[in-house]
């Protein structure tokens, strides 16, 4: 239950690049709060400060914001508003903020949210790739192994796949891949998005590849990947029995559990199935 002498937690994305995205309920935010939980307190010192804003910071990262958390709830609890904020964007896409929101709600804190920029959705709206089903991935893990399992884990999903890449790593992640999903997959790369060298290009991982080694300024940056997914299997390759009793079963069963039990039974790809059912048995 929400106490009414509690302060509110407002969670505000900021520019990822061009400091023209930031908007005008953000800045009355700011000016308003009695406190900025910020990832890096001096990089988000010198945003505000470009507004000409003076606030008190609290730093609130991977590594303390779990013990952080509680502090800053109690603060809420106290009649302190706060707003949260990452280095860029929108907080807790691939930023901390999970934990400091949960313990909010569990406390009865009040929490807002306020739109504004995200990487990944401002890439995905300029890729060209099919935008009404999509995954966001994060960034992949750094080792190879860990990051061709998690590939090899994705490589059949059906719907557009994206993901946050370092300029040291890019290369190596494009090459797994390129492993890991065939070398035809077609992939978009949205590099220093709203910044003064934005690029935003797109082909197949073979030619992606050898379009970023031709000119090793075209890898650095912040990096947003948004990947094609895996093209559904053709409806004929199907067969009769599978496709009537994925009908059958959707009279009972969600559409999700009914295709995994046809891809089980007649060993085809559940993500397939799954497919083939929204966009034919669009009843269940």
């Amino acid at each position: 239950m929400k106490n009414e002498q509690n302060g509110t937690l407002y969670i505000v994305a900021t520019p990822i690049g061009n400091l023209g995205d930031i908007t005008q309920r953000a800045l009355d935010t700011f000016a308003k709060v009695d406190l900025i939980a910020a990832e890096d307190t001096r990089h988000s010192g010198l945003l505000l400060s470009h507004y000409g804003i003076k606030k008190t910071f609290f730093a609130l990262h991977d590594h303390n914001e779990q013990k952080k958390a509680t502090v800053l709830v109690e603060k809420l609890q106290q009649g302190l508003s706060i707003a949260l904020i990452s280095d860029a964007g929108t907080p807790l896409i691939s930023d901390p903020g999970f934990h400091l929101v949960r313990h909010c709600r569990q406390a009865g804190v009040k929490v807002v949210p306020l739109p504004g920029a995200c990487a990944a959705i401002t890439a995905l709206c300029a890729s060209g790739i099919a935008s009404d089903r999509f995954c966001f991935e994060g960034f992949l893990p750094a080792k190879t192994k860990s990051r061709c399992d998690k590939l090899a884990e994705v490589a059949d999903e059906p719907r557009t796949l994206i993901f946050y890449e370092s300029t040291h790593r890019i290369l190596d992640t494009l090459e797994d891949m390129q492993k890991m999903l065939g070398a035809d997959r077609y992939v978009v790369m949205a590099r220093e998005i709203t910044k003064t060298w934005e690029t935003i290009h797109g082909d197949t991982l073979t030619n992606l590849i050898a379009w970023l080694n031709e000119d090793s300024k075209r890898t650095k940056g912040e990096i947003v990947l948004v990947v094609e997914g895996k093209p559904v299997q053709a409806d004929e390759e199907f067969s009769v029995q599978a496709v009537k009793l994925l009908g059958l079963l959707c009279q009972e069963l969600p559409l999700k559990k009914a295709a995994a039990i046809v891809a089980e039974t007649f060993g085809y790809k559940k993500n397939a199935l799954y497919q083939y059912g929204l966009e034919h048995l669009s009843d269940n």
